[in-house]
């Protein structure tokens, strides 16, 4: 199964809905890395709500897809983490390096759309 990605106006959504088996993460990876280049998103989030359990192998992807959507050029939120995914991340000494977290959906829109006005605002303030 693929996972959907949505674009919302400057913001790509994706919703992981199902388990990721190791081929299923990297074709995500693949698919969500290509998809915030050709729409060039500002911001991308994560809604990982649905993952109840994560190894090391889906750790490492979700961090390093945060890095790699950076090196693109947008801001990455990832959301809904449940937990015990938190709990076995932590455990596992895994963090989202310079990935921005929050509780749900809703509130990581709301922090990526920050993340980008910020950017704007900076910008524009560099060139005064």
């Amino acid at each position: 199964m693929k996972i959907p990605i949505l674009k919302l106006g400057d913001v790509l959504l994706a919703s992981i809905q199902f388990e990721l088996t190791d081929g299923a993460a990297l074709e995500f990876q693949s698919d969500l890395i290509q998809a915030a280049e050709s729409t060039r998103a500002q911001g991308v989030v994560v809604d990982i709500t649905a993952l109840e359990v994560v190894d090391t192998f889906i750790a490492r992807v979700i961090n390093d897809t945060g890095s790699m959507l950076q090196l693109v050029g947008a801001r990455v939120v990832v959301c809904g983490i449940q937990p015990p995914v938190a709990l076995t991340l932590a455990e596992m000494g895994r963090e989202l390096i310079g990935v921005e977290t929050a509780l749900n959906l809703e509130q990581g829109l709301e922090k990526v759309r920050r993340m980008i006005a910020l950017d704007v605002h900076e910008l524009r303030e560099s060139r005064n």
